[in-house]
């Protein structure tokens, strides 16, 4: 069973910026996909970015050029930097492991959520 422990969520100001860390169990990390999803107050769940165990990456339109998904396969980590961040950012973010089915990430297995809180 593979465990995904997310850190790094918090509150923070209009154009400031966070790292969320990912820190998963297993040895299979490495060849995995692995992505990062959102969920804010009355909103459907929404994946935000994902990449490929050869570091393909995809994100929504929303973030692009603010959001930097990574992953440090030495480490077992995945980490999304988030930089000028907005209040529509708010959100809780969750870790993911997944399969890519052509160009589409499916999740599998779920961490537990960080919050991340926009606002002055």
């Amino acid at each position: 069973q593979v465990q995904l422990v997310e850190s790094g969520g918090g509150l923070v100001q209009p154009g400031g910026s966070l790292r969320l860390s990912c820190a998963a169990s297993g040895s299979i990390f490495s060849i995995t996909s692995m992505g990062w999803y959102r969920q804010a107050p009355g909103k459907q769940r929404e994946l935000v970015a994902s990449i490929t165990p050869t570091s393909r990456t995809n994100y929504i339109d929303s973030v692009k050029g603010r959001f930097t998904i990574s992953r440090d396969n030495a480490k077992n980590t995945l980490y999304l930097q988030m930089n000028s961040l907005k209040p529509e950012d708010t959100a809780v973010y969750y870790c993911t492991r997944g399969t890519m089915r052509g160009t589409t990430y499916l999740p599998g297995s779920w961490g537990q959520g960080t919050q991340v809180t926009v606002s002055s």
